[in-house]
């Protein structure tokens, strides 16, 4: 079975082809022939972004297809982040996150979450379901590790001391927000 996920982000592709298994045959938007522009994300939700990100790559590529729409939640940041994570500021990754650190100096309370919501739509009935994950944890001091993409060198999973950059993508993929979502979708797909 083909899927296509609504990314060119080679990083998820890899970290959901990893979960999802041989049996799934994981495709992104650079492996199709077809020119899939990127859609405005105007939801104020996870979902409603996975959902329009889903939709359009799907009725453009006529494949079933996934999208994901992750954010970070943190405690004493409200609002600044989630639905906006990934526009937090402007530049690398390792922009984003030193901004967050910044804006984190002198703040004791380090609790945040990762949030990951996946939609499943098929464009030939136009059904889509819905798959919520979550990932407490907390926001480190500085950056440690090398492994992952994102917020990973910042963000240390709950029962564990080192980042999600300093576990690896074997141990992430077990644990992470996206993991868990994934999981929830892999059994849907086995019913």
């Amino acid at each position: 079975m083909k899927i296509l996920i609504a990314t060119h982000n080679a990083g998820k592709k890899k970290e959901i082809q990893q979960i999802l298994g041989g049996a799934v045959e994981v495709l992104n938007l650079d492996d199709i022939a077809i020119v899939v522009p990127e859609p405005e994300e105007t939801g104020s939700t996870y979902e409603e972004n996975a959902l329009i990100k889903a939709r359009h790559a799907g009725d453009l590529s006529s494949l079933i297809t996934i999208a994901d729409d992750s954010g970070l939640e943190v405690e004493a940041l409200p609002g600044e982040l989630g639905v906006k994570t990934a526009r937090y500021g402007p530049g690398s990754d390792a922009d984003r996150y030193t901004k967050l650190l910044r804006a984190m100096s002198g703040i004791a309370q380090r609790k945040a979450k990762f949030v990951s919501c996946i939609v499943l739509y098929d464009p030939k009935d136009k059904t889509s379901h819905t798959f919520l994950g979550e990932m407490p944890g907390s926001i480190a001091h500085e950056p440690r590790g090398t492994n992952g993409f994102g917020y990973d060198p910042v963000f240390i999973p709950e029962g564990y001391d080192q980042t999600f950059a300093e576990l690896g993508t074997e141990v992430k993929n077990t644990i992470s927000h996206r993991a868990k979502a994934l999981e929830k979708l892999k059994e849907f797909m086995v019913k």
